[in-house]
């Protein structure tokens, strides 16, 4: 299970550090976008789309990343007051009631989507009009790999010693 686990992680990490790279199409969209209409008064049809495009890959593909370098906020006055077993405890339950649970409905409401606007071949209803299928798609695919993440999560916590 924790060589399950590892290759997950690495998937993770390495799939994070790309993601985190879309950050410099997305500067220079927003950089552009900004000289084309302040500076020069011309602003274009598919910036404020195409940043919002962007920026949305960026958050949901960094989930599972920020999940892997345990960096979302979380309140856990109660359980960090627990003793080591019965944190480890609340920590599966928690895995197996609320976050595969939960990711699993994403994948499938997200997939289901993603399908039918695939089948439909989905364009945006703006002036510039993109297809947005493949966007579609790489939401769902961001929910998988937050569903791997949280297995990963919940093997490790459920392999590790007290």
């Amino acid at each position: 299970m924790k060589k399950i686990s590892q290759r997950i992680d690495w998937l993770i990490s390495w799939q994070g550090r790309i993601t985190c790279l879309l950050i410099i199409p997305l500067l220079f969209i927003v950089c552009f976008e900004v000289f084309m209409r302040y500076g020069l008064n011309k602003p274009t049809i598919y910036g404020f789309e195409l940043t919002s495009i962007f920026y949305a890959l960026h958050f949901f593909l960094g989930l599972s990343f920020m999940d892997y370098y345990d960096g979302h906020v979380k309140v856990d006055v109660f359980v960090a007051r627990l003793p080591a077993r019965p944190r480890k405890t609340v920590k599966i339950i928690a895995y197996f009631v609320l976050s595969l649970p939960i990711c699993f409905g994403y994948i499938l409401g997200t997939g289901r989507f993603a399908l039918q606007s695939t089948i439909d071949m989905e364009r945006s209803w703006t002036s510039w009009a993109p297809y947005i299928w493949p966007f579609k798609i790489l939401i769902c695919l961001s929910f998988v790999l937050l569903f791997l993440q949280e297995l990963s999560n919940l093997i490790k916590t459920g392999t590790q010693t007290e």
